[in-house]
């Protein structure tokens, strides 16, 4: 069965919600109709910098990654960071995150982008066994302070 890799589309929505949700779900916290919307909305507007993709496999949509595109001051050429990756937990360990992350790095080469990045749980061991295949962990910490009600 062939994977394609390719942009997020309008006629993905039902499935993505799916995947949305269980990807919210994982990092516990319940899905918020709101945030739903406006992610759904940023994917889709060429001005945001929020951008999608999808794995698709049978014409059915198992996996999604969304990243942000943005400036920093550390380059001379904008960042990527890979915000949400997720793959149908039944068809995972096949291949389909790597192939997602490729294609970033597709795309980063495409775009002249000085880095793709990404955080995840530490422990989030069945991602990390993937990611740690790409890249050493940066032994960076992350810091959050939430400011707002969502």
């Amino acid at each position: 069965m062939p994977l394609t890799i390719r942009p997020i589309e309008p006629r993905d929505e039902a499935r993505w919600r799916v995947l949305w949700d269980g990807y919210t779900r994982f990092y516990e916290r319940e899905p918020a109709e709101p945030i739903t919307l406006h992610t759904w909305a940023r994917l889709h507007d060429a001005a945001s910098p929020v951008r999608g993709i999808v794995a698709e496999q049978d014409g059915v949509v198992i996996g999604l990654a969304h990243c942000i595109v943005h400036e920093s001051t550390s380059t001379l050429t904008p960042v990527c960071y890979l915000q949400d990756l997720f793959v149908d937990p039944t068809l995972r360990a096949a291949g389909v995150g790597k192939a997602l992350i490729d294609a970033l790095l597709v795309e980063a080469h495409a775009q002249g982008w000085s880095r793709l990045y990404w955080a995840t749980n530490e422990t989030n061991y069945r991602a990390r066994g993937l990611y740690d295949k790409y890249t050493p962990h940066s032994g960076f910490l992350r810091y959050s302070l939430s400011t707002a009600g969502t």
